[in-house]
């Protein structure tokens, strides 16, 4: 548990009827107040630096309407990132896109530490918690990895409006990508875009989804599309019919 005795990490509907599991590693750009401001303006905390604006109101609408759990974290990735292995350069970032974050330079190796057992690690542990309840429960389950990304990211357009990634198995990730593309013929589907694993961007999709031999995926949508209430509103309800064919694809595939 944090100094302020604020809990790092949320689970909602724990026991959803849903096969899928929603995570969102950056969900809050909430920074414990013992870190001030961490010399960054109100405008750079509010950014994507920060954390993935419109990826918790979409996991909330997904999660709603699939009837899934929901597990978010309530730290913003400047503290320390949910979603970078504890060996990672940028686990706590000293340079985000071109902001320099001098709060986190030359961090004691103590206060690196206390930020992985009271931030990171609660989080990756209540996800595994939630697996492995529905593992005991004979239940079935798919991880599905929520964020969203930036339109434009160091001068250059990113022109795809959702991006699909997987981990080491891509069958989900394929079975979504079809079903996208029947859902609204012409959609621009980035695939492993605008990251993928080569960028060390899928901690949580491979330790929790490939790490146990589930189903997974990682969704970004970019975020000029969920600024609003009905962007969000459509990207949930589009998201839900689709994993739910994917969800059917597969289990075709199989029988």
């Amino acid at each position: 548990m944090s100094e302020t005795g604020e809990k790092p990490v949320l689970v909602s509907n724990a026991e959803g009827a849903s096969p899928f599991v929603l995570v969102c590693d950056h969900a809050s750009r909430r920074i414990p107040p013992q870190y001030g401001d961490m010399g960054l303006s109100e405008a750079e905390r509010a950014s994507h630096i920060a954390w993935d604006p419109g990826a918790l109101p979409v996991s909330q609408h997904l999660s709603r309407l699939l009837d899934a759990p929901l597990v978010e974290s309530t730290v913003s990735r400047l503290v320390i990132d949910a979603n970078r292995d504890l060996d990672a350069p940028d686990l706590i970032w000293t340079l985000s896109e071109a902001t320099r974050i001098a709060a986190n330079e030359n961090l004691p190796q103590g206060e690196r530490q206390f930020r992985i057992e009271n931030y990171h690690r609660p989080y990756h542990d209540a996800i595994e918690r939630v697996l492995d309840r529905r593992r005991e429960l004979g239940r079935e389950a798919i991880l599905v990895c929520m964020h969203s990304f930036t339109p434009v990211f160091l001068g250059k357009a990113r022109p795809w409006p959702i991006g699909l990634i997987h981990g080491k198995d891509m069958t989900f990730t394929r079975a979504l990508q079809r079903a996208l593309a029947e859902d609204e013929r012409g959609l621009n589907i980035g695939w492993n875009e605008p990251y993928a694993a080569l960028n060390g961007v899928t901690l949580t999709l491979e330790k929790h989804g490939d790490g146990r031999g589930l189903p997974a995926t990682m969704i970004e949508i970019r975020n000029d599309e969920i600024r609003s209430d009905d962007g969000v509103a459509l990207w949930a309800t589009r998201l839900a019919r689709c994993l739910e064919a994917a969800r059917r694809d597969l289990t075709d595939t199989r029988s």
